[in-house]
This record gives C-alpha cells, sequence and structure tokens, in this order.
C-alpha cells in the first residue's frame, strides 16, 4: 500500500450555526461544493436538502453549533462531507430520530431516516455533552462505493484561528508493515505557518519513499522546513501485527494510544522542525487489538482522558476527532486532531 490509497481530505468551510440565517448559508455552500465536484443541478439540491435539515436540527436543538463542510477524493470519485458538531443535550432517542418522517419540530421534518438513504454514510455520536454527526453524500445518488483496500482507517480535521489560514497540517499512509501517522504545526499563524505544515506533509507523502522508521521520516521533515517558518511535527509509526506504536515528535504535537484498558499518552521532545538540530528520538508503545492512536497539535489540550472518548474508540475515526475538537479545542489557536487504527479485516464490522 502506498500514499495514494487513503483518501485525500480538503476542509472547505467551518461555518457557525448561531442563526436562523446561517442555515441557508449551510445548504448554499454545499451545493457550490457538490456543483464543483461534478454533481448535476438536481443531486446538488437533493444534498442542500439534507444539509439543511442538519443545520435546522443542531440550530433550533442543539443549542448552536458548526458544520464543517469537506471535499472527500479517493481514487476516481469525490464525496461531499459535512460534519455536524454541537454541545447541546444529545439526543434521547436516537432510533425513534431515525425513522422516516420523524424530526424536531420547527425543521424539514423529511427525518434522519430519510437523511441517511439520500447520503452515501451517516455516523453519529451523541451524549448529554452533545452530539457530531458525519454524512458523506456520493455526486451521483445510489452509486454504489467502490470498495478500496486499506491497511489503515483514518481521519483527521483542522480548525483555524477565526478568520486566517489554518497552519496546522496533517497526513497519512500505508505502507507493509501498517500505516503511519503525521500532525504538522507551523510556527505562528497564517499563510507563513501553513506553508511550513503543508511543506512536512509533502515530504511525509514522498512517492518515491516506501516504509521508513518514525525518526528517519522525521529527520527527512527536518530537513525539508529549512528555510520555513519551522514546525512542530509528530509522526506515529503503527505496527498492528507487532501490537506496537512507534512515536517520535519534535514539540508541542500530543500523542495518544486510546484503548479499552485506558489511555496512554506518548513522548514528544522539545524543539522546533528545521530550527538548529532537534533530538530526534523513537519511543515505543503497545497498541492493543481494538485500540487507536490519536495526535493533535496544542490548539487541543492534551489533558483528555479515556473516559471522554469512551464509546468512540471502535467507531469511525472522524466522530471520535471531531468530539475532542469540540471538548478540548482551544478557540485561540489553529487546532488538528488526527486519529487512526487498522482497518478491520474484509467482512468484519468496522
Amino acid at each position: 500500500m502506498d500514499a495514494l490509497s487513503v483518501p485525500a481530505v480538503e476542509d472547505v468551510a467551518w461555518l457557525r450555526l448561531d442563526e436562523p440565517s446561517a442555515v441557508g448559508g449551510a445548504r448554499r455552500t454545499v451545493e457550490q461544493l457538490a456543483t464543483q465536484l461534478g454533481a448535476a443541478e438536481v443531486r446538488a439540491a437533493e444534498i442542500g436538502i439534507a444539509v439543511t435539515e442538519i443545520a435546522s436540527n443542531v440550530q433550533r436543538h442543539g443549542g448552536g453549533g458548526t458544520l464543517l463542510v469537506r471535499a472527500v477524493r479517493d481514487v476516481d470519485t469525490a464525496v461531499v462531507e459535512v460534519v455536524a458538531v454541537d454541545s447541546g443535550p444529545g439526543i434521547v432517542d436516537l432510533g425513534a430520530a431515525m425513522r422516516d418522517r420523524s424530526s424536531t419540530a420547527g425543521s424539514l421534518g423529511i427525518g434522519m431516516g430519510a437523511i441517511a438513504r439520500m447520503a452515501q454514510w451517516v455516523e453519529i455520536a451523541t451524549t448529554e455533552r452533545g452530539t457530531v454527526l458525519v454524512a458523506g453524500f456520493d455526486l451521483q445518488r445510489g452509486r454504489p462505493q467502490a470498495a478500496v483496500a486499506r491497511s489503515v482507517d483514518a481521519a483527521g480535521i483542522t480548525r483555524a484561528l477565526a478568520g486566517d489560514v489554518c497552519g496546522d497540517a496533517y497526513a497519512t499512509r500505508s505502507h507493509g508493515r501498517g500505516f503511519s501517522l503525521m500532525v504538522a504545526d507551523g510556527s505562528g499563524h497564517g499563510p507563513l505557518a501553513a506553508a511550513a505544515s503543508t511543506a512536512a506533509v509533502r515530504t511525509f507523502l514522498d512517492p518515491d519513499r516506501g516504509a521508513e522508521p518514525a525518526t528517519e521520516v522525521l529527520g527527512r521533515v527536518h530537513g525539508a522546513l529549512s528555510g520555513t517558518r519551522g514546525a512542530a511535527v509528530a509522526v506515529a509509526e503503527v505496527d498492528p501485527e507487532a501490537e506496537t506504536v512507534r512515536f517520535a515528535g519534535i514539540g508541542n504535537i500530543a500523542g495518544a494510544v486510546p484503548s479499552a484498558g485506558g489511555k496512554r499518552s506518548m513522548v514528544s521532545l522539545g524543539g522546533v522542525a528545521g530550527f538548529r538540530n532537534p533530538t530526534i528520538r523513537t519511543f515505543e508503545y503497545a497498541y492493543p487489538p481494538g485500540a487507536v492512536v490519536v495526535l493533535h497539535s496544542d490548539g487541543v489540550r492534551a489533558r483528555w482522558s479515556a473516559a471522554d472518548v469512551r464509546g468512540l474508540v471502535g467507531r469511525a475515526p472522524i466522530l471520535l476527532a471531531a468530539t475532542l475538537l469540540r471538548d478540548a479545542g482551544i478557540r485561540h489557536d489553529d487546532a488538528c486532531v488526527l486519529v487512526g487504527r487498522a482497518a478491520p479485516a474484509e467482512g468484519a464490522p468496522s
């Protein structure tokens, strides 16, 4: 497997859903993106209707929240993905909410069940701390999702400091032994920080490189960032068969391995990639069956616990990533969360 076996994701827009007028803006944004990606007018409008229902529920009944609009490209396909996040009271009866024509008062009334049929996938995590909903819409409704063999099931999410370009970035690649994850936090904020983190991603995903130890990858990234602002960077090399994670980090990138047994934090050393000669060292940790690996920038507080993500470790990684960003994210900084796990065997439940 190579880096191209992992979908490319672009976080197009974060939209606040604090006012009724914001719902219409969300619909227009997703319809425009769907059209740009190649959806016919009718399909773009259908996606807009589904997202209007999602956004209305967040705005009216989730106490307000946010909607992230993303473009997900995989081999020769593209998908419009939305991540809706709120801190409301949660959905008391999710089963009832998923039944057709069941909808909260004042929204469109098409129901989450109908939204699930319009979408290629829908994932929902809801507790008393709020709800995270992720829905992916293919450009041609009803087209079966292509099966692509992967060794990694991973998802990342970024959020820029208000009104700026995000200086944080992430990347994932598969290799013969398993998979590797990387998060980079460009020094400072804005375009120059983004240029540094983009250079780190480009080096990490070098198609001419095969499987390499985390320290070697980090060393190459350090060299590539010379002449940029520099960045905090961490690489996690995951070997599911050996049940180990080899982790190497420079600067304030946090790493952790949450599992049924709790949360194990990983050590990142001080310094800035691209400046002077930082110490690059690998630390090895257990990666038990069913665990995930989480990397995040210092725009997310590191003091979250296994209890904060209980019930999410075995589910879609984007749910855990979005939940951490909601509950532990820092508003006055760029933020990035990347979650990865070994892909389930073919035919096994995800």
